[in-house]
């Protein structure tokens, strides 16, 4: 297969519709996108037949007005991005607390050229309550290990981290 054959969205996933906040589509996805985004809206739920996913309204965190997240409801999965966000090459799934470890990202990005890629609003500790108030038995970030324990704790836990090092 050619490069631009494997690349091609409609060869790979002629069914396939990016997914993202009602904002995210109207401001930026749609602009590049093979087709047009479902913009999803606060607490509405894409079931897919064997998943459920609600989209939580997450604005700034952890980035632009935009920003959101699907809580998987029926494994409790929170899909959350860059929160949690660890540097490094680290296992996939970890019981272990990975707060430490976010920390140190956060930390070493303020003190270089990263510093305040992740915003702190006066909107950032309910939006972190309203997400540990999930209850997710699973955290997946973008990049790191995912934490496999009590998600709610590990969320408070990194507001805390987030208002002590962005804060």
């Amino acid at each position: 297969m050619s490069v631009a054959r494997l690349t091609n969205g409609f060869e790979l996933a002629p069914n396939a519709q990016p997914v993202c906040s009602m904002v995210g589509a109207l401001v930026s996805v749609n602009d590049f996108a093979i087709r047009p985004a479902k913009g999803m809206n606060d607490g509405e739920v894409l079931n897919t037949g064997q998943h459920r996913f609600r989209f939580v309204k997450t604005p700034h965190v952890p980035h632009c007005w935009e920003a959101g997240m699907l809580f998987e409801e029926t494994r409790g999965t929170l899909l959350c991005s860059d929160l949690f966000h660890q540097g490094g090459n680290v296992e996939p799934f970890t019981e272990s607390d990975v707060i430490d470890r976010a920390r140190k990202t956060l930390t070493d990005y303020q003190a270089g050229p990263f510093a305040n890629y992740m915003p702190y609003t006066k909107h950032t500790d309910s939006i972190m309550q309203r997400l540990a108030d999930l209850n997710p038995r699973t955290i997946a970030p973008m990049h790191g290990s995912a934490f496999v324990g009590d998600g709610s704790r590990s969320l408070r836990d990194l507001a805390v981290v987030m208002r002590e090092v962005l804060g």
